[in-house]
């Protein structure tokens, strides 16, 4: 008898300690407004230079644009310094001030192609198509949140 006792009360506060682990939304913890876009690329081997330097040509100067713009707050490239290890190798990070700066907006869209022009546009697309092919793969697109713990 003592022995079911027993298990009783250790059920009792596992199951307790399960329903105490749940966490919730602006009381435990914040989500920010903020939203990362990620994409996960896989650059292939001894083809990290080259596609950093297409970046630097096509992904880069959108991203300036945008952020003088105020369309987004900033952006990154991530490199992994182990290049032939996992899904993907590199980064590239945008952050949008919330959700509503991801959304299609007309008015944003031409204030962007004012600064960047259809010829840069036409310039990026056909060597974005000629060359990325050959240099990498995109293994996955997230939008990602700022948690705060309290």
């Amino acid at each position: 008898m003592r022995f079911k006792s027993m298990i009783a009360v250790l059920y009792c506060l596992f199951v307790s300690s399960i329903a105490m682990a749940d966490l919730d939304p602006w009381t435990d913890y914040e989500v920010s407004d903020a939203v990362w876009s990620v994409t996960t690329v896989k650059v292939d081997s001894n083809m990290g230079d080259a596609y950093l330097e297409g970046l630097r040509e096509t992904w880069v100067p959108g991203n300036k644009i945008s952020k003088e713009l105020g369309q987004i707050e900033d952006w990154w490239i991530y490199r992994s310094d182990l290049q032939s290890s996992g899904d993907f190798n590199l980064l590239l990070v945008v952050k949008f001030a919330d959700t509503a700066a991801l959304a299609p907006n007309k008015e944003e869209y031409e204030k962007f192609m004012a600064k960047f022009t259809k010829a840069q546009s036409d310039k990026t697309s056909a060597y974005a198509q000629k060359n990325y092919p050959g240099m990498r793969e995109i293994t996955g697109e997230y939008q990602m949140r700022l948690i705060t713990i309290k």
